[in-house]
């Protein structure tokens, strides 16, 4: 073998190695070297696109969970989490809705339904998911998972978690606790004061 032939072989056996290592032995961003929290190791369909994402993406961010229903006495509470969400999605907070028909029967439409007239009526941007049901636990397991950390299930539409950075609840806010509630406010501050422990 000539030197020069050696010289092509060499960088092209690194090249090699590191491309086969595991996508965890391979270098990260810290935010993807961040373990996924428990409670955030969840799988779901996007309510505008049906396509799947994981709620990992939202490691380290405060987040504010709930169920939301469009024919609801407290559906305008939609205008107060895009509110929310756009004041403080820049410092860390990201809101999730999940549609559910489990309470009055107030979301009886399609996906494709729910997102218009969310889009339509209330400008919502922040992240929403496929209709479900919070209330069967078998159908959506981060409301299982919710339940069992919290003690606290909804009882009706609107109902909110508050989870800190490392992905525990910090907090539950009953359907009538509009998004610009004092106590909610605070504790949201509070928590995007805080910085993710790695």
């Amino acid at each position: 073998m000539s030197p020069s032939s050696a010289f092509w072989i060499v960088p092209a056996l690194l090249l090699a190695l590191t491309t086969s290592l595991p996508a965890s032995a391979q270098q990260a961003s810290p935010a993807q070297a961040t373990a996924c929290p428990a409670l955030l190791d969840y799988e779901f369909n996007r309510l505008q696109t049906g396509k799947p994402e994981s709620l990992c993406q939202y490691r380290g961010k405060v987040l504010l969970i709930v169920n939301t229903a469009s024919f609801c006495g407290y559906t305008h509470q939609y205008e107060g989490l895009e509110a929310m969400y756009r004041k403080y999605k820049d410092r860390g907070l990201v809101v999730l809705g999940f549609p559910s028909n489990d309470f009055g029967s107030q979301e009886p439409g399609s996906n494709k339904e729910i997102a218009e007239f969310c889009r339509l009526t209330y400008g919502v941007q922040f992240p929403m998911f496929e209709k479900s049901s919070v209330s069967s636990l078998q159908s959506n397991p981060l409301y299982a998972e919710l339940r069992a950390k919290t003690g606290q299930m909804p009882k009706w539409n609107f109902f909110k978690y508050v989870i800190d950075r490392n992905g525990k609840p910090a907090g539950t806010f009953a359907s009538a606790v509009e998004p610009d509630n004092r106590d909610l406010l605070a504790l949201v501050e509070k928590l995007l004061a805080d910085k993710p422990t790695s």
